[in-house]
């Protein structure tokens, strides 16, 4: 194939396509995702003899070697103790004292309780984990099928990486050199937008399908109700709290944020008599094997992005498609489609990665700001979570009910097209994603 420029003509042959080949053999076979990006990029240095092939264990380091990664592990440890702690089971409380003055208010609060939980893991894995333990049950037997349960749950927890703070806006951050507090102000307004859509839609479905009453109660009656449960679980909020105005005040970094709230979080345990030092071992090994997922991923990808970058992949792809057409509306909606479909069959880090540095030309090109693109990418990527054939989200709901991924993904069916909604917000819309952010970004 022959990409070309006026200034310049890029041309790749084997010393591309067999890498590629490789990767996609290799990710199909299931061996991990490090792996596979490891072998890919040495494959590709090795045939393409551009970069020396030492630049592997140097760049391995170096990748990794930067402050702001630091809160990755420390947003995760955070949310694990939060889980063990029961502090989550507070948030519960309060989104459902919060939620029950409407028909379908458990299922509302359970949407609540996911984002309440994103603003703390920054991972929706471990938030559709967390959060469809206490709720899945109970939402059977508010009278919702299983399937659909399942489908809220997976749904809501989407917003583990699209409200802040976010492992995935880290990552981006780093891969495309921004500030990841920048990405955080500009996340909060479109994390919002997608929480309130999922809460929305769960709210039509119900009322079509009558799966959930309530809503009996009188303004008096809700606001005593909610009273308690806030006199009774008003400490789990400050959690958040210190995680939110610490990095939007631009007192604390996402890592100084991240430290300061486990440490709270562990105080908090141990003050409540839910945390022994019996449960750190357990609880940091955890931490550590999510930690030790993400990690390598980065590790791999950085010698990876520097030979694609030699060889002119992103400049290549940038004149390629435009080549095709040259509408920004129409490019918008093939980047869209590009990652919607990588978020159903791969993870958000080596989906980062590796699209970020191709995609990001594209959408400079066209009058993109960067800011909006990456909030565009990671809303994007967690539309994939919830969509077949493996939307991550679906198997972890699956994996701890024992539902049908099928039957799952049928019905978050409504919950995709209204996330996708806000995604093409974000993307023709660009104050969506700069509303808060200083007139510098915009």
């Amino acid at each position: 194939m022959l990409w070309s420029t006026v200034a310049q003509t890029v041309e790749l042959g084997w010393d591309f396509y067999v890498p590629v080949i490789v990767f996609v053999a290799l990710v199909a076979l299931a061996v991990p995702v490090w792996a596979s990006i490891g072998s890919a990029a040495i494959l590709m240095l090795v045939m393409s003899g551009d970069l020396p092939l030492s630049l592997v264990g140097e760049r391995l380091f170096t990748g990794i070697d930067a402050f702001a990664l630091t809160a990755i592990p420390l947003f995760i440890l955070t949310g694990d103790v939060l889980v063990r702690t029961g502090l989550s089971r507070k948030f519960l409380d309060v989104a459902e004292a919060l939620t029950c003055f409407t028909k379908g208010g458990f299922g509302s609060a359970t949407v609540l309780v996911c984002g309440m939980f994103a603003a703390i893991s920054g991972s929706d894995a471990a938030g559709a984990a967390a959060v469809g333990r206490m709720t899945i049950a109970r939402l059977v037997e508010a009278g919702y099928p299983r399937p659909y349960a399942c489908a809220l749950v997976a749904a809501g927890a989407c917003t583990g990486i699209l409200i802040p703070p976010s492992i995935a806006y880290i990552i981006i951050g780093l891969v495309l050199g921004i500030s990841a507090s920048t990405l955080f102000l500009a996340a909060l307004v479109p994390g919002l937008c997608i929480l309130l859509s999922i809460l929305i839609t769960n709210l039509v479905v119900n009322r079509i399908y009558s799966y959930e009453g309530g809503g009996n109660l009188t303004f008096l009656e809700w606001l005593a109700n909610l009273g308690r449960s806030l006199k009774t679980g008003w400490y789990a909020f400050i959690v958040p709290g210190i995680i939110f105005y610490g990095i939007f005040s631009g007192r604390l970094t996402p890592t100084e944020a991240g430290a300061l709230a486990v440490t709270v979080t562990i105080a908090m345990g141990f003050l409540l008599g839910t945390l022994k030092f019996s449960d750190f071992p357990a609880m940091l090994l955890s931490s550590a094997k999510v930690n030790g997922v993400i990690l390598p991923i980065i590790a791999f990808s950085a010698p990876l992005a520097e030979a694609l970058a030699i060889m002119g992949v992103p400049q290549g792809f940038v004149t390629s498609v435009t080549g095709l057409t040259e509408e920004p509306w129409i490019l918008i909606l093939l980047m869209i489609g590009i990652l919607i479909c990588a978020g159903c069959v791969m993870e958000t880090t080596p989906n980062i990665v590796i699209l970020a540095p191709i995609l990001q030309p594209l959408a400079e090109n066209i009058g993109m700001n960067e800011i909006q693109f990456c909030i565009m990418m990671i809303t994007a990527l967690g539309v994939g979570f919830i969509t077949p054939p493996l939307g991550l989200n679906l198997f972890v709901v699956s994996g701890i009910t024992g539902e049908s991924i099928l039957k799952i993904a049928a019905r978050a069916v409504p919950f995709v097209l209204s996330m996708f909604i806000i995604v093409l917000l974000i993307a023709y819309v660009p104050a969506v994603s700069t509303y808060l952010l200083p007139d510098i970004f915009k």
